[in-house]
């Protein structure tokens, strides 16, 4: 199973949920929904490598994605999923670059 970390608020979260909807193979968390989900992928988010770049950028790092074998990736398509396309325009980066 792959988990998806995320939020509805988020338009790249949304983009990705829309995909897996009703596969079982994934998991989605909203991290917005409970402080604990909250807490559960902050301690991902500052043990894991993969978020260096979006901490460095000043991006919440979401949708995350853990894979089956426990590899942590932002990446979409390692989770076999399309990214939001760019021309959306959509952002929620406090200066509009992304999410």
């Amino acid at each position: 199973m792959i988990k998806i970390y995320g939020m509805p608020s988020c338009p790249d979260c949304a983009f990705v949920e829309a995909q897996v909807e009703g596969n079982a193979q994934f998991q989605v968390i909203d991290i917005g929904s409970n402080v604990r989900l909250l807490k559960e992928f902050l301690r991902l988010r500052d043990g894991s490598a993969a978020f260096a770049g979006a901490r460095r950028h000043g991006q919440a790092g979401i949708p995350c994605f853990v894979l089956s074998d426990g590899t942590v990736t932002l990446d979409p398509a390692a989770a076999g999923l399309k990214p939001r396309p760019v021309a959306d325009g959509e952002a929620c980066a406090l200066d509009g670059s992304g999410c």
